[in-house]
């Protein structure tokens, strides 16, 4: 506003710019029809507007959307687009690579890049709102920050965008609506419940044994499980909102009755649900999806304890926008 006023226009004119770029999603002066010409030529003239761009948009056979989203600076990252009967949910990215090492995820053979700013993770919402309205008739109801990239490396950013997204002033969603998934970060855990957010936490898990995990997760040997168990206990005493695991089930990794009697121990601090994922493979033998025995059998010891379990089949496959799979193929 202090622009405007600075060169003789009305200051309310701020408003209406802030209001095109973040509520409306507009990424041209010339499309803000309430200035005058004059105006936007000066807006044109005097800033650029860094818009993500749609370079390419892949359709699974599900329904399930691929982007491939053009940055600023020519880098790509991907967002995808799931929906179902009573909901449609933007899976978005947070950094141009990823920072961490998971054996099993293709998103981490590429090197981190850089960050992801605000304006671009918000960016990211409001494309695949505008699809979801397009395609599927209606508004975007959830957001997964399960895109490329680890949120909690990337946490100011994430935190100014979630801002953005749940404001009158940007998109108005309910930050209940909103799940950040973290491979396991304990300080960033803990500073998140120290700012009181208010969205939903997911575990990328994996395996309660140290030895497991370290193997398919390297970066586990930096953050073991005891201090992200004792993270996790701070979230939930400060927050007291349940605590969701991601966990894949492998063949010869952590399909054993030891490996599920770990996992019962470790949702026994703190009220948590399990969502047993199904594998998506990165053209690696190593992993390979468990048997249907094995999974059946996680189901029945997790419910024999009263623990919350759902088996979660992958959506967008056939497109390699499954959990996993990211990794600008298209």
């Amino acid at each position: 506003m202090a622009f405007f006023s600075e060169n003789g226009e009305q200051a309310f004119r701020g408003k209406q710019v802030y209001e095109w770029l973040w509520k409306k999603g507009v990424h041209q002066f010339e499309d803000m029809t309430n200035l005058s010409k004059e105006t936007r030529q000066f807006l044109e003239e005097s800033f650029s507007i860094n818009h993500i761009e749609v370079d390419t948009m892949q359709r699974s056979k599900d329904g399930t959307l691929k982007n491939a989203v053009r940055l600023h600076d020519g880098l790509i990252v991907e967002s995808v687009l799931i929906p179902t009967p009573k909901r449609t949910t933007a899976c978005v990215s947070s950094q141009v690579g990823c920072s961490l090492d998971c054996k099993f995820c293709a998103t981490s053979r590429l090197k981190r890049m850089r960050n992801l700013n605000p304006d671009e993770i918000y960016d990211q919402v409001v494309a695949i709102d505008k699809q979801s309205r397009l395609y599927y008739n209606k508004k975007l109801t959830n957001i997964v920050f399960m895109g490329m990239g680890e949120p909690l490396m990337n946490y100011n950013n994430v935190l100014k965008a979630i801002d953005k997204i749940t404001s009158d002033e940007g998109l108005g969603m309910s930050p209940k609506r909103i799940v950040v998934s973290t491979s396991g970060i304990p300080k960033m855990i803990r500073k998140m419940a120290e700012d009181e957010v208010k969205f939903n936490l997911a575990v990328s898990l994996h395996s309660a044994i140290d030895e497991v995990r370290t193997q398919i997760m390297p970066f586990n040997e930096t953050f073991p499980l005891k201090d992200l168990r004792e993270a996790l206990q701070f979230w939930y005493t400060k927050t007291k909102r349940r605590i969701t695991y991601e966990y894949v089930v492998w063949e010869g990794i952590n399909d054993t009755t030891k490996d599920i009697l770990a996992l019962i121990d470790f949702c026994k601090f703190a009220p948590s649900k399990v969502n047993l994922i199904e594998y998506n493979p990165i053209d690696d033998g190593i992993f390979q999806q468990a048997k249907t025995s094995a999974i059946e059998k996680y189901v029945s010891m997790l419910e024999a304890k009263n623990i919350t379990v759902t088996v979660r089949r992958s959506r967008g496959k056939d497109i390699d926008a499954a959990c996993g799979q990211l990794a600008n193929k298209a």
